[in-house]
């Protein structure tokens, strides 16, 4: 099947999922007292569209959302990995920090990536083996090589008690790096570290949908991706380690594992 052409449909379907999120956006603000429910209508919204519009072109490929979002019968190859908010707590408050995301497998294999940030109207895209862009630009990762000077991002559980080896590990990290944040949105975070604006990213409670799009895009980048102990990647392990490829990630696996 012709990547070309199946880049143009997910690009398509993101914007879609996109321009709801907006739309929805307008219907609510942060000092209602259940904004919640609003934003789970528009959650599901964005993925039932993206999920139409894919499969109306691809009627055999098999998917994975977010929102219960599951089609695994056939035999296709193709597996559409999706979620239509990644940032969903950033939305609620209005935090123009959230995108959608679609990543797709062939065999089991990432083969194409679209992340959509519909704040800054910045379409990240890559296909395996052609490199990474944004906005139709190339993108490459920053060069930065010492964990003393470079920008890191890190995800943590929800409400993650102060014994968490999460937290742990982020402390240790902040007392080497130059900066750690915490943004709350995976699939942009991945986007910053394939550009360059930052220069790592690390978590251990993603899920598939929350990486997929986002790892393609940095390794495109010219970025290196492997769990925290800088083993082999696996997308439906919630273990990641996203980084610029340089000694930087050794430095950091290490210090993450000390954090142990």
């Amino acid at each position: 099947m012709d990547r070309t052409d199946l880049l143009e449909v997910a690009t398509e379907a993101a914007r879609l999922g996109g321009a709801i999120l907006q739309d929805w956006a307008g219907r609510f603000t942060p000092r209602e007292k259940s904004p919640a429910n609003l934003v789970t209508e528009a959650d599901l919204a964005s993925e039932k569209a993206i999920f139409e519009l894919i499969s109306s072109k691809f009627p055999d490929h098999r998917f994975l959302g977010e929102e219960g979002l599951l089609r695994n019968e056939g035999n296709s190859p193709y597996r559409w990995i999706i979620d239509p908010l990644d940032g969903t707590s950033n939305y609620v408050h209005k935090f123009p920090y959230y995108a959608v995301s679609i990543g797709l497998e062939c065999d089991g294999e990432l083969i194409l990536g679209v992340i959509y940030d519909p704040n800054r109207d910045e379409m990240f895209t890559a296909i395996q083996g052609e490199g990474a862009k944004v906005n139709g630009q190339k993108i490459e990762v920053s060069v930065i090589d010492e964990l003393s000077a470079a920008m890191c991002m890190a995800s943590l559980p929800i409400k993650a008690s102060r014994e968490n080896k999460a937290v742990r590990r982020f402390l240790e990290v902040l007392e080497a790096a130059q900066t750690v944040q915490r943004t709350g949105s995976a699939a942009l975070n991945l986007c910053a570290v394939a550009c360059g604006r930052i220069d790592s990213f690390w978590s251990t409670s993603l899920k598939p949908w929350d990486m997929a799009a986002g790892v393609l895009i940095v390794r495109e980048a010219g970025g290196k991706v492997t769990t925290c102990e800088d083993q082999e990647f696996d997308v439906n392990a919630p273990n990641m380690l996203a980084s610029n490829g340089t000694s930087l990630h050794a430095e950091l696996s290490a210090r993450l594992q000390y954090a142990e």
